[in-house]
């Protein structure tokens, strides 16, 4: 990783936190995204401590709107001579349904469409940078999640444990698409289950979502621990050609059925696009 650059969503705590830090400490510049500025220095300063002199940095954004998705992927497109990978990490939980300025629901703005709009945001940069990689953290949670076109914002059945998994199949369809649409031109995308990771995850979501997770925690696995999966699939020459996977403990293994599906994923695509006021390109 010596003089490469590394762009991480959601990376001031927790399982982001601890691959920002392993990957600087690889000789990696890292370019945070973060939405709170006291977490976001006080991440920058733990890895100009971890790996000093590389310049690491830091852009503010509310990846819940659309317009700071757009924003911040310009911004950091504009800074960056070269990005050499993405890692897609920020994400949560949310109790209750609520929109965002755009009448989007938060899970699936935060969760998916972040992941969308920054890095098509981004495109251009890692296709300039190649060979260069995109990684999103996904999760297991979306075994059993299916979509529905008709009503992705969930406005007739909202469940938070529902609304993530679904979040969480976007992520792995979102992942295949890309991969497809990215064919020939040197970049990669994969996403992963970290596993069930103790982190600050579900801590803010409030509610009988924040105590029964807490107590969960009480049986999970170390950031440390779960954060290995994205590190290997940023770093690793092992899977230098591999594209369009989902990784589980470092090695690929096979999503639900649903997570297969070529044309949901075509669909998820094209009904992004149009929900950001996108014009993504075709391939």
């Amino acid at each position: 990783m010596q003089g490469k650059t590394v762009v991480i969503t959601g990376a001031t705590s927790g399982i982001g936190g601890v691959a920002a830090e392993k990957l600087a400490q690889m000789g990696a510049r890292i370019v945070l995204v973060a939405r709170d500025r006291s977490r976001g220095e006080g991440a920058l300063q733990r890895l100009a401590k971890k790996a000093p002199g590389l310049a690491h940095t830091v852009h503010y954004a509310d990846l819940t709107r659309i317009s700071e998705m757009k924003r911040v992927a310009a911004e950091i497109a504009e800074a960056e001579p070269r990005i050499d990978v993405l890692v897609n990490n920020a994400g949560a939980m949310f109790a209750t349904r609520e929109l965002t300025e755009d009448g989007l629901e938060f899970t699936f703005a935060l969760n998916h469409m972040a992941y969308f709009v920054v890095t098509q945001g981004l495109r251009e940069r890692l296709v300039a940078s190649a060979p260069a990689r995109v990684v999103s953290t996904a999760s297991a949670a979306h075994q059993g999640a299916s979509l529905d076109f008709d009503d992705l914002q969930l406005t007739e059945s909202f469940g938070a444990m529902k609304a993530y998994g679904r979040s969480k199949l976007c992520n792995i369809l979102f992942t295949r698409e890309l991969a497809r649409r990215l064919h020939g031109t040197g970049v990669t995308a994969n996403c992963l289950h970290p596993g069930f990771v103790a982190t600050r995850f579900g801590d803010e979501s409030g509610g009988l979502i924040s105590r029964v997770v807490g107590l969960a925690k009480l049986f999970a696995i170390s950031p440390e621990k779960g954060a290995e999966t994205i590190i290997y699939l940023a770093s690793s020459p092992e899977i230098a050609a591999t594209t369009g996977q989902y990784f589980y403990k470092c090695r690929p293994i096979a999503p639900s059925r649903e997570a297969q599906d070529d044309r949901t994923a075509l669909s998820l695509w094209e009904r992004s696009a149009a929900l950001a006021g996108l014009k993504a390109p075709s391939t």
